[in-house]
């Protein structure tokens, strides 16, 4: 009698990447995940070219419109058809060695979903301090149903997962901003959603709170976190932390001062 071997089938991944004006970026994203059974771009109709370059590539691109990160992310997991999910974002790249990495463990599993640390290269260099080594985000390759975010308006979505949680040996590679102005717009549009936030919790903030938290801010990142190992793009991360933060109190504490408009007597001065 011939002895049967039973073969294990390795799930099938679908990878998913949040999208909104992303031109510059997303073809490499889209490339460095091509091996995937499914590749989504969810996309919150961009105004320049990532649909139109990520369907060209073969990703299956869909319009989700953005209301929060966390719902988002929801409604991003919700679209991909398959067991296993990998979350890449569009300044992320993933690498061969995470590529084989995410092979073995579909291929047998020792946990529910995972983190994976990112190597972050800023102004021509990677950066090894500045609190971005190792730098993780939420988990990113886990099983259909274990990672669920909260749908409220958070700079940085909050989730639960239900399982266990396990770590890549391998990096994955992130380029956060191409140039400056891609650091500033972030700065501006995280502080925003940082000041709704105080405001929800109606926290009275001043001007002095903001200017604290800033310097705070800064030398967590260029003292504590050894930034200035990092060089120039270790101050201009620390520069951009403390505005990001000084930003965030400040406009929550002008929101609460309810600037009036001037006079109607304009040369009126008191």
């Amino acid at each position: 009698m011939t002895e049967m071997t039973s073969v294990t089938i390795a799930p099938k991944l679908s990878v998913y990447i949040i999208t909104y004006n992303e031109a510059d970026k997303i073809a490499a994203a889209v490339q460095s995940v091509s091996w995937a059974d499914e590749v989504l771009v969810l996309d919150s109709n961009s105004t320049d070219a990532t649909a139109q370059i990520a369907t060209e590539l073969g990703a299956t691109v869909k319009q989700l419109p953005f209301i929060t990160f966390g719902k988002l992310r929801n409604d991003a997991i919700a679209a991909c058809t398959h067991e296993w999910v990998f979350s890449l974002d569009a300044d992320e790249r993933c690498t061969p060695s995470a590529h084989a990495e995410i092979v073995n463990l579909l291929a047998q599993p020792t946990a529910d979903a995972y983190y994976v640390p990112r190597r972050n290269w800023f102004m021509g260099r990677w950066i090894k301090h500045s609190g971005w080594s190792p730098d993780y985000r939420q988990p990113q390759l886990f099983r259909k149903g274990a990672l669920i975010f909260d749908d409220r308006e958070e700079v940085h979505e909050s989730f639960q997962v239900h399982g266990k949680i396990g770590y890549f040996n391998s990096s994955i590679i992130q380029v956060p901003f191409q140039n400056l102005e891609q650091l500033v717009h972030k700065m501006q549009r995280y502080s925003t959603l940082g000041a709704r936030k105080l405001e929800r919790k109606g926290k009275r903030v001043g001007m002095g709170t903001a200017l604290l938290h800033g310097i705070w801010a800064f030398i967590r990142i260029y003292i504590i976190k050894r930034g200035f190992l990092d060089g120039w793009a270790g101050f201009v991360l620390a520069l951009g932390n403390f505005e990001g933060t000084f930003y965030r109190y400040a406009k929550a504490s002008t929101a609460q001062l309810n600037w009036r408009n001037p006079p109607a007597d304009h040369d009126e001065l008191r």
